[in-house]
């Protein structure tokens, strides 16, 4: 991209500063700017049409250019454009979404507290918990469990949680109350010889084991995704939630369920605890809330946890946390048209038939010699890159395969994510059969390119 002075791009590289971006390398090549969005493509300041296969991050569920939801901001922001939660204050959006989400979400969910991302929900989650224990007289039981590979956020809390390397280095974390699992990635995990069935045995004693280890009483939460999304679209083995959530309940340790990508239908269910068959104690909620158009997350939790809560903040004289955003009145109310979409144009049953296509459509490049593994459920899927796939070797450097294929489909009209050289799918849940396709076909013409620059031995570019 050549970039001239004073453009945009020029303005950008000097003022800007980008998430998850090489900054040096954006200072040489600059950003592509997205100018306008309709359905599933997005289109660049220069006017060239891409297909939004990642529904920006995981998150446009009604695509781009919803006029409903740009009425529904308009006219919550012309009645009242903004008011805070602080206090005993309320506005109508905000308590009419935390209604429907104690309605739609899974049974035993009956409270709901506003954030503006995933991120501060998931901070919010570890201050909840720690205030509740706190309150009902076990101060120890404050370390939380995650998953290598797990994606919960990046603040501080969150981002300890968080269990991936690119989250963590430089920023001196994770904290000490996290303690790592190992991933449940049969594929990449699981050892030599080994059945997913005895994967999932050692995965379990590993819990166990840990749990002996630090003490039942010291650890409070276990939390993760249903569906791992940012660490690479990864599937859990069958039972894998089954047997997590029985250890939880034998140790008096709460479940958390982050369905930031998860939810709102993305696997074909409303969410995904459904297809797993997790009850959790608390449920985190974002990107398709919204759709992304505004600001908002969400987390549900129990009226256990709610009641030790209350009473703590009646003996402290305040529950002390918060945001000045909280429960926002455009943002909610752009919530409850988004939820309304997703119902009437039933895009969950068209995520669980489009899905099935998308995944069908997929496993057409199960035999090329690049690919390792195809995974998936519904609108959401991964293709993994290999340099061997008979040994399931990984190309070194990790990621510099899958970085090559994300620039030639945005050459193609594509819109992908590579996260390290694993290919991740997750347009938005209006897609058709046909935009399926046409999505397929120019994937398929950015993997043949990469074939041919890997067998010329990956030159320089």
């Amino acid at each position: 991209m050549t970039v001239l002075p004073n453009s945009l791009q020029a303005r950008d590289i000097a003022f800007q500063v980008h998430p998850y971006t090489n900054l040096r390398r954006h200072e040489r090549t600059g950003p592509m700017v997205i100018e306008r969005g309709s359905g599933i493509h997005v289109y660049d300041d220069a006017g060239r049409e891409y297909i939004e296969a990642m529904s920006g991050l995981w998150s446009v569920g009604v695509g781009f250019g919803e006029e409903r939801l740009v009425q529904a901001a308009a006219k919550q922001m012309g009645k009242l454009p903004y008011y805070h939660s602080f206090t005993h204050k309320a506005n109508e959006p905000a308590i009419l979404l935390a209604e429907q989400l104690v309605r739609m979400t899974p049974a035993g969910l009956d409270h709901v507290f506003f954030t503006n991302s995933g991120s501060e929900a998931n901070d919010t989650v570890v201050k909840i918990v720690w205030y509740y224990n706190n309150a009902i007289g076990r101060p120890e039981k404050k370390k939380f469990v995650a998953r290598n590979g797990g994606y919960h956020g990046i603040t501080i809390a969150s981002g300890s949680l968080t269990g991936l390397q690119v989250n963590q280095k430089g920023f001196d974390l994770p904290l000490d109350f996290v303690r790592h699992l190992t991933c449940p990635h049969f594929y990449r995990y699981g050892h030599d010889g080994e059945t997913e069935a005895a994967f999932l045995d050692r995965l379990a004693a590993e819990f166990e084991e840990l749990i002996e280890r630090e003490g039942a009483h010291t650890i409070a939460a276990f939390i993760g995704e249903p569906l791992m999304g940012a660490g690479g679209v990864l599937v859990p083995p069958e039972g894998y939630w089954e047997r997590m959530q029985a250890i939880c309940r034998q140790h008096d340790i709460l479940v958390v369920a982050d369905e930031v990508i998860n939810g709102f239908g993305r696997l074909g269910m409303t969410f995904a605890c459904e297809h797993f068959g997790i009850q959790p104690d608390m449920l985190v909620l974002s990107k398709q809330i919204t759709s992304s158009y505004q600001p908002l997350a969400a987390i549900v939790f129990s009226d256990a946890i709610y009641q030790g809560v209350a009473d703590g903040s009646e003996a402290l004289g305040t529950f002390g946390h918060g945001f000045t955003a909280s429960g926002h009145p455009v943002a909610t109310a752009v919530g409850l048209e988004n939820l309304a979409i997703i119902e009437e144009r039933g895009l969950v049953q068209n995520a669980a038939t489009v899905g099935a296509h998308l995944q069908r459509a997929l496993a057409r490049f199960a035999d090329h010699p690049l690919v390792g593994e195809i995974r998936g459920i519904g609108l959401i899927a991964a293709i993994e890159l290999v340099a061997d796939k008979a040994t399931k070797r990984p190309f070194e450097p990790l990621g510099k395969v899958g970085f090559y294929l994300f620039e030639r489909a945005q050459e193609h009209g594509l819109i992908i994510r590579n996260v390290r050289d694993a290919i991740a799918f997750c347009p938005p849940m209006i897609i058709t059969e046909a935009q399926v396709d046409e999505l397929v076909a120019r994937f398929a013409r950015a993997l043949e390119e990469t074939t041919a620059w890997v067998e010329a031995g990956m030159p320089a570019v």
